[in-house]
């Protein structure tokens, strides 16, 4: 025992790895180990005999087993100091980013879009992508006989034969937004709908489905005046420039009135767009004052208050800000291409920090 002792402290002391580690427990302790052997030898031996091999057998198995059991600890103990001496960063060096992930455009533009509004005072109100004709259309003042309300325009879901509760639609703008925040809130209000929008339509600038915010302003003494500096503003602060010329163009909507289309003094310049400067206009947004009708279908006494809407595709901004020529690369799923236009997930935009840093 003395020898057998002997050998195997001593190859576990030499053991280089846990591999020839192993190798020497099976030789020694294994089912088929000297020691092992050794034990069943006890059943052949005289009960005085048994008396002694057996307890110094078992010393002797506890013996290495703490050995090995300790040198694994020691080579372990071992790797590691070596791993620390090899992978190592010296966190005194400038950080070094990997842009891993991309925000995407729209993301980018809409909270851009939101700081701005923010700013102002508006709040970000939400609603349902499915909803009823009732809030899309009538609660806006678009008659029956529109052409929008035509299956060639919106997109219709299906109802069973007999089924007569009222025809549900894909949103085909964040107007019925609007119109569920004056039921639950009441007036005066200030928000802004930013979401996704339906519309059966496909081509370099018009997508199925697409993005819009709009935004709605309500109080006793709102007027045209105060929707011209909010767009003065809002232009100025997104497209980045200290001044602009916007265009008010008498136009038509059912859910406003007065109508107007906005355009913006641009140029043109070897294919880029600048904004504030040129002989050129460019329409970004469509606006108004909203509608007695539609007021009334929000819940609101239209004889007490008056106020303001807009709208504009999140989608057609961030193109212009962002030089980006195809409306329906936002929605190819190219990483190329969001690895070209993305934006870094964490800097989130901030009016006194930079919109698009």
């Amino acid at each position: 025992m003395d020898d057998l002792k002997a050998k195997y402290l001593g190859e576990i002391a030499d053991a280089a790895d846990e591999a020839t580690l192993e190798t020497i427990r099976v030789a020694a302790i294994g089912k088929k180990g000297e020691v092992s052997l050794k034990m069943r030898e006890l059943g052949k031996m005289t009960p005085e005999e048994r008396q002694t091999a057996g307890p110094a057998l078992n010393a002797l198995k506890n013996e290495l087993t703490s050995a090995l059991a300790a040198r694994k600890a020691g080579l372990a103990d071992a790797a590691l100091d070596e791993r620390l001496r090899n992978e190592w960063l010296d966190v005194t060096l400038p950080s070094r980013p990997s842009r891993q992930g991309t925000l995407h455009p729209i993301s980018q533009a809409s909270e851009e879009i939101t700081a701005i509004f923010a700013e102002m005072g508006f709040a970000v109100a939400e609603g349902p992508r499915i909803d009823t004709d009732w809030y899309n259309f009538d609660a806006l003042n678009i008659p029956s006989h529109h052409p929008a309300r035509a299956e060639m325009d919106t997109f219709y879901m299906h109802r069973a034969k007999g089924d007569d509760r009222p025809p549900h639609v894909l949103r085909t703008h964040t107007s019925p937004v609007q119109i569920r925040s004056m039921e639950a809130q009441g007036a005066p209000i200030r928000i802004i709908c930013p979401g996704g929008v339906y519309r059966a339509d496909y081509d370099q600038t018009h997508t199925p489905m697409f993005h819009q915010v709009e935004g709605l302003a309500l109080d006793t003494d709102i007027s045209m005046a105060n929707l011209k500096w909010v767009l003065e503003e809002f232009v100025k602060a997104y497209f980045e420039v200290d001044d602009v010329e916007l265009r008010f163009r008498a136009s038509h909507f059912p859910f406003t009135e007065p109508s107007a289309e906005v355009d913006i003094r641009c140029s043109w310049k070897d294919g880029t767009l600048k904004i504030g400067e040129g002989d050129d206009w460019l329409e970004i947004l469509g606006s108004g004052m909203v509608h007695p009708k539609v007021i009334a279908a929000g819940g609101i006494d239209p004889d007490v208050y008056q106020g303001f809407a807009f709208g504009m595709g999140i989608d057609r901004v961030a193109m212009l800000k962002y030089g980006i020529p195809d409306l329906r690369a936002f929605f190819d799923s190219d990483l190329r291409w969001l690895r070209h236009y993305g934006f870094v997930s964490l800097d989130v935009p901030t009016l006194h920090g930079g919109l698009s840093r």
